[in-house]
């Protein structure tokens, strides 16, 4: 009895170091095609595109000529959560996660991974995890960019702003609400891929969810994503418009329950998407 106990109390530690090092493969593997295959292109243009009018409007008022930090630092946080975490990150992650098994669909090579002597849940994570450091890697990198072109172009102002200032604060509350963003929506479109064979449906279903969330009640508004990411970011944007009339002011959580709050959401669906994979059979000819 002891030696069984002994022998099943020393497999784990093995067990679970070839399910890490299976998802560390499976990782770079999938990470190397999501950066560089030519689909992503467009994936790439879109995420420049906020820092392409930042520029615009940097190299029209150059040195902070004809506008100020304060609006600047307004206008940048309007852009980020209305253009990145509304539009580019949202459809960038569609883009992105639901293509990690839809991609092996359509070019057929799916079932080399399922004939492998890999547990399907550590090809879900090891995919997962792959499109979370593209992602972010891709949308990080734009938000940086556009942080860096809006504050460059005050000179020593604005470094004074970022290194002096609350500016290098305001820096990476950014890059984490992106990192969240990511792991939000792509687990999100992780888990609409294996339940649906076309996404595009449901993912307007989700775009439509997270866009008039605010006109939902308090409890329905903490099952979107938008609304933690919204508690997290470093300076607030009151809604505008028509929408304003109809927001319902649901109360607001602290940093660590947003956090924790998004990271439970993310972990339910992407537990979701562990079982539904393992029901997952191939076919390619409906494909």
């Amino acid at each position: 009895m002891s030696a069984a106990t002994d022998l099943s109390a020393s497999s784990l530690p093995q067990s679970s170091q070839l399910w890490l090092s299976q998802i560390w493969a499976i990782m770079r593997i999938e990470l190397k095609k999501a950066l560089w295959m030519r689909r992503s292109v467009w994936i790439y243009l879109i995420a420049l595109g906020p820092a392409a009018v930042i520029g615009l409007h940097a190299i029209n008022s150059p040195l902070g000529r004809y506008c100020n930090i304060s609006d600047d630092t307004t206008i940048l946080a309007t852009i980020f959560q209305i253009f990145y975490l509304r539009g580019v990150i949202f459809f960038g992650c569609m883009g992105l996660f639901t293509w990690l098994f839809r991609g092996d669909v359509v070019e057929k090579s799916l079932h080399y991974y399922f004939l492998s002597p890999v547990r399907r849940e550590v090809l879900a994570t090891g995919k997962f995890l792959a499109g979370l450091a593209g992602s972010w890697i891709i949308f990080g990198g734009s938000v940086f960019l556009s942080f860096a072109i809006m504050y460059g172009h005050f000179g020593r102002a604005g470094a004074d702003f970022v290194f002096h200032g609350p500016g290098f604060g305001h820096l990476l509350a950014y890059l984490g609400v992106t990192l969240l963003a990511c792991l939000g929506y792509g687990s999100v479109f992780l888990a609409l891929s294996l339940a649906f064979k076309n996404p595009i449906l449901p993912g307007a279903v989700v775009l439509l969810w997270e866009t008039f969330h605010a006109v939902l009640p308090s409890l329905l508004q903490k099952f979107s994503v938008i609304f933690y990411l919204k508690q997290l970011c470093p300076v607030s944007v009151a809604p505008t418009g028509i929408m304003a009339l109809f927001t319902v002011v649901a109360e607001p959580v602290s940093a660590p329950v947003a956090v924790i709050g998004l990271i439970l959401l993310s972990t339910a669906v992407l537990a979701c998407a562990c079982l539904q994979i393992r029901r997952t059979e191939i076919s390619y000819l409906v494909d």
